[in-house]
């Protein structure tokens, strides 16, 4: 095992193609290939993307997976309580979207859900962080109104995307945004919309329409179960008015020490602070991208690490506890135990 497996490590572009246009603001910040088929980067993931072998696994700078890293030493990069907890998962995905056309209505399954139908530990609930948005877009959260589950199939089937947008309950967003997604939630994204997103390290989404995108929805958008079972997974009712409020949030860029940047309800799946401005971060595995300025990262228990504006960084368990300097960076790390064994 190289030495660099066992430290903090800056991660290399990890954009890859996909069914949707964009990816030029991801490789211009990453120093990636950009688009005009590369619309995400999966970082610090030891994820493959759905029914792949290695795709969406990130490499370490030694070029090294994270994945074989963590398997060879699962106490240094998680900590003895992370594993006691959780085994080898890092619990956590995190990615950059950057649709240059709207993304499809789709939803994505719970834990429930993904462990009777596909036998998987984790569903897809996730998160979006809004870095930028063009003035006037937003996104669709939820069924405005209560949806029949055959009535719905019957516009899945015939492909109205019209009417499957427009069933969406909709909101504009701006940049400081962070909006939670429960699994089960249909969603989709406006063109534009760049955005930093956690969720659970799955890959896993079932589309309701797919017209104009470069994937063959009656194949591959009902993650092999078929509309009728996949739908099951759907949630069909609108959120309340509170429960709606209680997922957006605003400004997260501004101030505050040792606040989240996420609606408090995304602790028991993922969490992510800003970085400075949070003091110092306890000793655990880290993920942080830099979104802007020059600095460092100084550890407890390994050197000073110099870091500017595109830099991802994962953090092992056993670099103690850290800090940053200079560079403003949102640092994404695993949810709290106590609350992962209750999320749904």
């Amino acid at each position: 095992m190289s030495q660099s497996s066992t430290t903090p490590s800056k991660l290399p572009s990890n954009q890859f193609d996909h069914f949707y246009r964009g990816g030029n603001r991801i490789g211009a910040l990453r120093h990636g290939p950009g688009g005009p088929m590369r619309p995400e980067e999966w970082i610090g993931s030891i994820t493959t993307r759905f029914g792949e072998a290695e795709q969406g696994l990130s490499r370490l700078s030694d070029g090294t997976l994270l994945r074989d890293a963590i398997k060879n030493d699962s106490d240094g990069w998680l900590g003895a309580d992370h594993v006691k907890n959780f085994g080898l998962s890092t619990e956590i995905l995190i990615k950059l979207l950057d649709p240059d056309q709207r993304l499809p209505v789709h939803y994505h399954p719970n834990k429930a859900f993904a462990k009777t139908h596909l036998g998987l530990d984790h569903g897809k609930t996730e998160a979006w962080i809004i870095l930028e948005a063009p003035t006037g877009s937003g996104v669709g959260l939820g069924f405005a109104q209560k949806q029949n589950k055959e009535d719905l199939l019957k516009l899945v089937r015939a492909q109205d995307s019209a009417a499957l947008l427009a069933s969406l309950r909709r909101t504009e967003v701006q940049v400081g945004d962070a909006v939670l997604v429960p699994a089960g939630v249909a969603h989709a994204i406006d063109a534009g919309i760049f955005v930093l997103e956690l969720q659970e390290p799955t890959d896993l989404s079932a589309l309701l329409e797919w017209e104009g995108f470069a994937v063959d929805g009656i194949k591959d958008g009902h993650l092999g179960l078929g509309f009728e079972i996949v739908t099951d997974a759907l949630m069909l009712d609108p959120l309340s008015d509170s429960e709606f409020d209680s997922l957006i949030t605003h400004n997260v860029f501004s101030g505050g020490a040792l606040r989240s940047v996420l609606p408090l309800k995304s602790d028991g799946y993922f969490r992510a602070h800003l970085a400075p401005g949070s003091g110092d971060f306890p000793a655990g595995f880290a993920v942080a991208l830099v979104l802007d300025g020059s600095g460092s990262i100084s550890f407890a228990s390994a050197p000073e690490m110099a870091i500017t504006k595109g830099d991802a960084i994962v953090i092992p368990h056993s670099a103690g506890a850290f800090a940053f300097s200079g560079a403003n960076a949102v640092v994404c790390r695993p949810p709290l135990a106590e609350l992962a064994r209750v999320a749904p």
